[in-house]
């Protein structure tokens, strides 16, 4: 059974409540102590329960402080104020609480108006001490002014950091959305080759087998047998993209990417559909990066399964093209040019952006001399394998 947990409104109680509260024992703790030194046996001084309750009111603001933190940095320094106005003993942490509300404040993103809450307080006091006539502690201003400095830039810090980490935090998020999204792109573009290729020839085999079913049973069973390999092929590419998608293929694929040392078979494939198709090539050819070598294959794939789609009666040659640092794939048929909106379709569209992901290039449409070219230009460093 899992752990039961506290409800999220339960640490939330606890965030607000803990620093008050440690604040209010240090700040009670502090005074007590100040005013009954035992090191001297006169007394600094006494409270009565009006001081008492001016040093709880600091504590007792930051309870509030996450609805309001500049309210609660004024009354925490009302508090300071009233309390040293009415001439009660400077004795122990008697600030804290201030000085807690005035990072808060500022780390917060109110320092001006913070600015504005201390000014108000330090105008306030030194009023009050005029007005009673009594002494204004003036060497004590330099040090109260730096350590009102140092609180404001630790608020500024605190803050700067809250932002660093939230900005790393969104990075993060983005990044992972935008590798969730290729993975998507890449299951899409897999699907959509290894569907369009296979059901094709299936679609075609499927119509040689009605047509030649009473005049000509042996060709006709081996469209069957045709149909009945693609089918296979099919089911095996699906479960292995759809269990990358799942999420379950936690064990190495137990077919190796398909890159140009399949070229063969799937030309074939192609042929055994009924679509006469040669294979040209031109320079040295070498073992190439695994994503350039899935990347060409796949646009080898779609670029004939186009032609049989669209193409009517027609041959196709396919050309690879080796230079010393790139791979030409150009793959050109004589059928009767492409349809009606063929050439935005979404396989060409996928073939795009094939070449994009591996830092190619991919051109396609009518051919020089009538038909249709899909010609793409790919990187092919040199790969020791």
């Amino acid at each position: 059974m899992p752990t039961p947990t506290r409800p999220s409104w339960w640490g939330g109680v606890l965030r607000t409540l803990v620093l008050p509260a440690v604040v209010a024992l240090l700040t009670a703790g502090g005074t007590a102590f100040a005013l009954h030194r035992p090191w001297d046996a006169a007394p600094a001084g006494t409270l009565d329960g009006i001081g008492i309750a001016l040093l709880a009111a600091g504590p007792l603001a930051l309870v509030f402080r996450r609805a309001n933190r500049v309210a609660a940095l004024a009354v925490a320094a009302g508090a300071v104020v009233v309390y040293f106005g009415l001439g009660y003993p400077p004795a122990g942490p008697t600030g804290l609480a201030f000085a807690v509300a005035l990072v808060s404040a500022v780390a917060a993103g109110h320092h001006h108006r913070a600015l504005a809450v201390v000014g108000a307080a330090a105008a306030t006091l030194l009023g009050w001490l005029l007005l009673t006539g009594r002494a204004v502690p003036w060497a004590a201003t330099g040090p109260l002014l730096a350590w009102i400095a140092v609180l404001f830039a630790a608020g500024l810090l605190w803050r700067v950091r809250r932002e660093r980490i939230e900005q790393a935090r969104l990075a993060a998020e983005q990044e992972r959305h935008r590798r969730i999204g290729e993975e998507r792109l890449r299951i899409a573009q897999e699907l959509h080759d290894v569907l369009g290729h296979h059901v094709s020839l299936i679609n075609v085999q499927a119509g040689v087998a009605l047509f030649l079913m009473d005049d000509d049973p042996e060709q006709a069973r081996t469209a069957l047998t045709e149909i009945k390999r693609a089918s296979r092929d099919l089911l095996r590419e699906m479960r292995s993209t759809l269990g990358v998608l799942r999420g379950v293929d936690e064990a190495a694929p137990r077919l190796p990417t398909p890159g140009l040392d399949r070229l063969d078979a799937l030309l074939d494939e192609a042929r055994a559909a009924g679509l006469p198709v040669r294979r040209d090539t031109t320079g040295e050819p070498r073992p190439l990066p695994t994503g350039t070598d899935l990347a060409a294959y796949r646009i080898v794939q779609e670029s004939l399964t186009n032609t049989r789609r669209h193409a009517g009666a027609a041959t196709a040659v396919v050309t690879l093209s080796y230079s010393a640092d790139s791979l030409e794939l150009r793959i050109d048929d004589d059928g009767r040019g492409p349809a009606e909106g063929v050439a935005d379709g979404t396989g060409l569209t996928g073939m795009r952006e094939r070449a994009r992901s591996v830092g190619g290039t991919l051109e396609a449409g009518p051919g020089p001399s009538g038909g249709f070219r899909v010609l793409a230009t790919l990187p092919a460093g040199r790969v020791d394998r």
